[in-house]
């Protein structure tokens, strides 16, 4: 009985050391959320991320409507001059450009465009939609409902406020298991 009371006892013993012992920061998983608390004009938006090639492709394209504080925060790890079409979009969309520190250096109200004809190839779609530039380098885009941006007075320089090297960690991650 009294081996049974110590297997007992030692084995609680190290299930409650483990409990209590957490991995070191090196080894512990980065768990990816679907979404970051971003700052614009002073409201808070919840902005679903856009962190890897394919998701930034997508963006949001097929939505029929957009929460008034959401949207979506695309995230590039490499700051260069980005551009955005409205490929499949059926509602106005907000785009803001911003450099690597948050400030905003272009801003634009992205029109729905008419849909894929059906003898239109997907080339010539792509070809004729069109482009909304970032003009300067910049390594995120922030899209929202159409008009959204203007309602808070966003404007260029002002600073849109977030945990940029948490995005940017999140993205390399992504980036990283998809290689």
């Amino acid at each position: 009985m009294i081996h049974f009371r110590t297997a007992i006892f030692a084995l609680l013993a190290a299930i409650a050391l483990a409990c209590t012992q957490s991995e070191s920061p090196s080894t512990a998983p980065l768990e990816v959320p679907e979404a970051l608390w971003v700052e614009i004009a002073g409201e808070p938006f919840e902005l679903e991320l856009a962190l890897d090639a394919a998701s930034r492709h997508m963006g949001l394209s097929g939505r029929l409507a957009i929460e008034p504080n959401g949207g979506m925060l695309f995230v590039n790890a490499v700051e260069r001059p980005q551009a955005m079409v409205m490929r499949d979009c059926a509602i106005p969309i907000d785009v803001a450009f911003l450099d690597a520190s948050g400030l905003v250096v272009a801003i634009h109200e992205m029109r729905p465009e008419l849909p894929r004809r059906p003898a239109e190839s997907q080339r010539e779609y792509e070809s004729r939609l069109r482009v909304y530039s970032s003009g300067a380098p910049a390594g995120f885009a922030i899209e929202t409902a159409g008009g959204r941006l203007d309602e808070i007075g966003l404007q260029v320089g002002d600073r849109v406020v977030f945990d940029i090297a948490r995005a940017l960690d999140l993205a390399r991650h992504v980036d990283g298991q998809q290689r």
